[in-house]
Order: C-alpha cells, then sequence, then structure tokens
C-alpha cells in the first residue's frame, strides 16, 4: 500500500517538475504577486480532476478519440503563440513591474506622512489596489485555465500516463492516485514559495524585461515541438 503512494508521488513529480507552460505561468504571476495563491489551487484542482479520470480509467476513452487530442493540440498551439508574442511585446518596450511589485507591500507612517492625513492615503491606496486585484483575477484565472487545458501533454502525463501505470497497482490504484495528488501539492507549494523568493531579485523594470524575454522564448519553443509532435 505504501509503496503505490510513494510511486504516484514519485511519478507525479518526475512529470510535473519538467519546465512547461504551466510552471513559467505561476512562476511569472507569483514573482508579480498576482493571485498567487488562487492560481496554485487552480492548477491543484485541474490536477486532482485530471489524476481521478486517469485512475478512473477515462484515458482509454480519451485514447481511442484522436481528433479530441488534435483539436486541444491546435488550440494550445494558438494560445502559447499569443502567449509569446505578448510576452516579447513587454520585453521591448519600458515596463514598471519594480513599482508594481512594491505597491503590494503595506505602507508605513513615513511613506504616507504620518497623521490622519497618512491614514487616508493608506486607506485609499487599499481600495485602489482591491479593485485592482478585482479585476485582474479573472482573466488571470482563465489564462491559467487555458494553459492548463489546452495542453495535451498535461493529459499525456496525468490521464493516460499516471492512468495506465496506475493500473498495474490493482486495488491500490487510488493510493497511487493519492500519491500523485500529493506530488502535485508538494510542488505547487514550492513554486509558490520560489517565486516569492526570486521577487526580491527583480525590483527593477529592466530585470523584467529580461524575465518576458525568456518567457518569450519558452513559450515559442513549446508552441513549436507542440505544434511538431
Amino acid at each position: 500500500m505504501i509503496s503505490a503512494l510513494l510511486a504516484g508521488l514519485g511519478l507525479s513529480l518526475s512529470l510535473i517538475i519538467a519546465p512547461g507552460a504551466q510552471n513559467v505561468f505561476l512562476l511569472k504571476m507569483g514573482i508579480r504577486r498576482e493571485h498567487v495563491i488562487a492560481l496554485a489551487i487552480t492548477c491543484f484542482v485541474s490536477d486532482i480532476l485530471l489524476i481521478a479520470a486517469g485512475v478512473a480509467g477515462f484515458g482509454v476513452v480519451v485514447e481511442n478519440l484522436p481528433w479530441l487530442f488534435r483539436l486541444v493540440k491546435w488550440a494550445g498551439v494558438v494560445f502559447l503563440l499569443g502567449y509569446a508574442l505578448t510576452a516579447a511585446w513587454r520585453a521591448v518596450r519600458p515596463r514598471a513591474e519594480a513599482i508594481e511589485v512594491s505597491a503590494h507591500a503595506a505602507p508605513d507612517d513615513s511613506a504616507t506622512g504620518g497623521g490622519s492625513g497618512g491614514g487616508t492615503a493608506t486607506a485609499t491606496a487599499t481600495i485602489v489596489r482591491a479593485q485592482t486585484t478585482t479585476s485582474t483575477l479573472i482573466p488571470a484565472l482563465l489564462s491559467c485555465l487555458a494553459i492548463t487545458w489546452l495542453n495535451p501533454h498535461t493529459y499525456l502525463d496525468t490521464v493516460l500516463l499516471l492512468g495506465s501505470v496506475s493500473t498495474g497497482y490493482g486495488d491500490a490504484r487510488w493510493l497511487f492516485g493519492a500519491g500523485a495528488v500529493l506530488g502535485s501539492a508538494i510542488w505547487f507549494a514550492f513554486l509558490t514559495a520560489l517565486a516569492r523568493v526570486a521577487a526580491k531579485w527583480l525590483r527593477s523594470p529592466v530585470s523584467w524585461r529580461i524575465l518576458d524575454g525568456a518567457i518569450a522564448v519558452v513559450m515559442l519553443g513549446l508552441a513549436t515541438g507542440l505544434a511538431a509532435a
């Protein structure tokens, strides 16, 4: 029983750690401190659903529907290309990401002038940040869902591969699936923490332009590889 759990954990980590669009997206949003917890939970819940589907045997059904993979494949290619072009555009024009990151820090009295005036400024800034957070959460969640569910490799790894391996554990296959879910939870928690650490080194517009350039290259490479697959 324990061997099934550990096997699911190990296989899940080995698959999810590989560089991919989802990891790049989540890392960047975490560095920007934009909805990283909500996005990590979205990725984790998606993994739970996909792993459960694989263990339940849905992989056999999907394997017999090649048109579904082609549809998802080209939808994923288009999305990744669009994301790459957007990141490239951000890389070639000045940005103020460092200011955006700093804005999430709670202001102190010295920054707001102290006294009642400082309190008013702080309250106003808090309201503005809350409104901005609300307006950007839905697009971020939609992008996260698209990157996750429009990627054929997601189905190959979680539904087909994990699902097929789980059948070798018989009645313990759900314990294998639980290990895979645990691996997903560990990875997304680690990635969230890693992003917070990396944010300390990205406080200038130049560093963000370099990051966007790297993301554009990665996304373009993923789109090219997916199209050629």
